[in-house]
């Protein structure tokens, strides 16, 4: 049995660390690795995508897409979330629901841009919501549920002729 005082590593699993710029005996002395002069010989430099002039590889690909400032986004909730909710007691279906009672009920986060209501899963309740979009299924649904779905999102005007 080994005593507490012979403990150690097996020979070879561990190594020193290599201390950088502590005179020339070390071998790693004066420059450090770091080689002379520039830019990079100095410390806190990084400089992120140079490749030594050559055309760096983020702008030698093709751009792509487009990103709309001006997008919503919104909060999306499922027929079935509203089930679950209503279940729980969380919702009471009597009562109008719109975006701050579903966040007080703990179904949505936050707001955003505003809420849409999407078709997945079976409602079976009859429920008053006002939300800002509704898909289409997701209106035959709760109309088919004897509910009512009012929109708040401002109709696109018809393109005039």
């Amino acid at each position: 049995m080994t005593k507490l005082n012979e403990l150690a590593p097996a020979p070879g699993s561990t190594k020193n660390r290599m201390r950088v710029g502590r005179g020339p005996g070390s071998g790693k002395g004066k420059t450090g690795g770091r080689g002379v002069k520039g830019q990079k010989a100095r410390s806190g430099v990084a400089i992120n995508g140079f490749e030594g002039g050559q055309m760096p590889l983020h702008m030698r690909m093709p751009k792509r897409g487009f990103n709309n400032p001006f997008a919503k986004e919104f909060s999306e909730v499922n027929l079935w979330r509203l089930e679950q909710a209503i279940a729980a007691g969380k919702l009471d279906a009597k009562k109008a629901i719109n975006a701050e009672v579903l966040i007080a009920a703990g179904v949505l986060r936050r707001e955003k841009d505003g809420v849409r209501l999407l078709g997945k899963g079976e409602l079976t309740t009859k429920i008053d919501i006002t939300v800002y979009s509704a898909s289409a299924a997701a209106k035959a649904a709760v109309e088919k549920a004897g509910g009512k779905v009012t929109t708040t999102a401002p109709v696109a005007a018809e393109a005039a002729e």
